[in-house]
């Protein structure tokens, strides 16, 4: 396929997804299974231009003074095909039977042109109006920083199973990926963001994934699971399990000793994890019947470590999934926050005294973060907040950055961010109970 006709595929599945508000990974894949006569390298082009349009829906739109998706896919094309407004212009001209029709005079002015100076700061940020006051209230003068950062392409973030592996052995089986160490996790390894029209290499695919040598996971998960502290002989309980990411990287922490129960409220969200499990190696693995409350609260306040990697908005992981931006609403912010204070109240039940909460979120919103830890804390005196910073010493042997929100409770939590960390945004606070004398 020409550039011409991948960009008409685009304005198509552009279409698809707002009609049908339905996730764009569905549309894309659809399209794709009903269009064989695309290859794979346009099927990668294409939806590179698709993802991101929807990283920077709203920045395109004030360029380009429209938001349909024909506007929106010309003003993309211009950085993910690496094209001038002339090479556009020329691409679609006529002649071309399946590109969008040629650039209308007002059109080609908007390609040529800048992003009005005179936008508000939420276009700029590229993200949805009525988040505004939350990323202010968030980043104060920072917000278009870490809103444009939250719109660029995500790396290939791995973990280094070190039950089957080490970093080094995994480097080298990834080299031709110009695989490197990341900044932080003692067992990160990244593959930086393709360029242009391709597409993120399929690490899954390769042998030393199969035999268990790494799992794909963002380094800002990495540095959540091994703020927990836990470690061999431990008793830990992964509250919101999910496909198990997390509880992968205890076992490992764990050199599967202890153990550690992993429950999830939904029955399907635990089912990959027993595949994990086995390829990954790891023993010390208890997976509960999801959404079985009743055993999960049997099990009492045994617990060194509970990690209530709560449901969230998904906020710091736009990179990943930009289209879930554009479809969060203010109710669905309000069911999240619900659902974290039930975990919260949960892990406090069964969290043994002097042990800890390790509360995790995937987002950088005030309102499911800081406020819920005050709330917490107002409402159970036998908890405190530790200082993330010492369990970041203890956990890396380093320095801790600084949190992208220092200011929170007197920096005692970390905000991680694209913007500061290069990670996915992550939020995490370490709460202990007191001992009962």
């Amino acid at each position: 396929m020409r550039v011409g006709a991948r960009m008409s595929a685009a304005i198509e599945i552009i279409d698809a997804i707002d009609r049908e508000h339905r996730p764009a990974s569905l549309v894309l894949a659809e399209w794709g299974r009903s269009r064989r006569f695309a290859g794979s390298g346009d099927r990668a082009a294409i939806g590179s231009l698709v993802f991101d349009v929807l990283r920077r829906r709203r920045s395109l739109a004030a360029k380009m003074h429209s938001d349909t998706p024909r506007a929106l896919v010309l003003a993309a094309a211009l950085k993910t095909f690496s094209m001038s407004p002339a090479a556009v212009a020329e691409a679609i001209g006529e002649g071309e039977r399946h590109a969008p029709a040629p650039l209308s005079d007002d059109e080609a002015i908007r390609l040529a042109g800048d992003l009005p100076g005179d936008v508000s700061e939420d276009i700029r940020a590229d993200i949805p109006e009525w988040l505004l006051p939350s990323f202010s209230r968030a980043f104060g003068e920072r917000l278009v920083v870490e809103g444009q950062a939250l719109s660029l392409r995500a790396p290939v973030d791995l973990r280094v199973n070190t039950l089957k592996a080490d970093h080094d052995k995994v480097l080298k089986a990834l080299a031709r990926f110009d695989a490197s160490p990341t900044p932080y996790a003692s067992n990160g390894v990244r593959i930086s963001p393709p360029q242009g029209a391709a597409r993120p290499p399929n690490v899954e695919a390769d042998a030393a994934h199969g035999k268990g040598w790494f799992e794909v996971q963002d380094e800002g998960s990495q540095i959540a699971a091994a703020l927990t502290g836990a470690g061999p002989r431990q008793q830990v309980l992964d509250l919101c399990a999910g496909a198990g990411g997390k509880t992968l990287a205890l076992a490992a922490a764990m050199q599967n000793t202890g153990q550690i129960y992993a429950y999830d409220t939904e029955r399907q969200q635990l089912r990959p994890m027993f595949e994990r499990l086995k390829r990954a190696g790891a023993r010390n693995v208890q997976v509960m019947e999801g959404g079985e409350r009743e055993a999960l609260m049997g099990l009492g306040p045994r617990f060194d470590v509970v990690l209530a990697d709560a449901p969230c908005t998904g906020s710091g992981t736009w990179r990943r999934r930009p289209d879930t931006k554009w479809r969060l609403k203010p109710e669905a912010l309000e069911q999240r926050i619900l659902d974290q204070k039930a975990v919260l109240a949960d892990a406090a039940a069964l969290v043994k005294p002097g042990g800890r909460i390790v509360y995790v979120t995937c987002s950088v919103l005030p309102e499911e973060n800081i406020d819920q830890v005050q709330d917490f804390l107002g409402n159970h005196q036998d908890f405190k907040l530790l200082p993330f910073a010492d369990a970041w010493r203890h956990a890396f042997d380093s320095e801790p950055p600084q949190s992208a929100v220092s200011e929170q409770l007197g920096g005692t939590t970390l905000q991680l961010t694209p913007a500061m960390h290069q990670t996915d945004g992550f939020f995490i606070a370490i709460i202990e109970r007191s001992v009962v004398a």
